[in-house]
């Protein structure tokens, strides 16, 4: 048998010999990268369109939650650990809440609630399969397990 992976998916490889499922660190950064770069998405957004102050708030500190976390799994994966996935199911929760936000709080325009359920969804999303993939991954090679 040869030491080739031999099942690929675009975020885990499943070992021939071992049968452990390690995860490429590379695309969960970029997972990451895109939640917090979606998460700023919605800071903006209030200011692009026509927005009412719940809106503003709402967005503003949802996208800054959003932020915040996808840039603390980020961090972590660039360090050769896995995301948390606890982080990563809050973001999930945050992304689900800025899918629904619109119909719960008057935007002010139109735009403004299609921007919000958009980046809600695509946080909601990537957040959900970073959650997953990380839940399921065996520590990287290269990180140091905690006594």
């Amino acid at each position: 048998m040869s030491d080739t992976p031999t099942d690929t998916d675009a975020g885990t490889t499943r070992g021939t010999e071992t049968g452990h499922d390690t995860l490429n660190t590379d695309v969960m950064q970029w997972v990451s990268a895109i939640v917090a770069l979606a998460g700023l998405g919605l800071v903006a957004y209030p200011f692009m369109f026509e927005a009412t102050e719940a809106a503003i708030w709402n967005d503003t500190l949802v996208g800054t939650a959003i932020f915040l976390l996808g840039g603390y799994n980020f961090y972590r994966l660039s360090r050769d650990r896995l995301a948390s996935v606890g982080v990563a199911s809050l973001a999930a929760i945050l992304g689900l809440w800025a899918l629904a936000s619109p119909t719960v709080i008057e935007m002010g325009s139109s735009e403004l609630a299609t921007a919000t359920a958009a980046g809600g969804l695509l946080t909601a999303a990537l957040s959900a399969y970073s959650a997953y993939a990380n839940n399921k991954a065996d520590v990287p090679e290269r990180t140091h397990a905690r006594v």
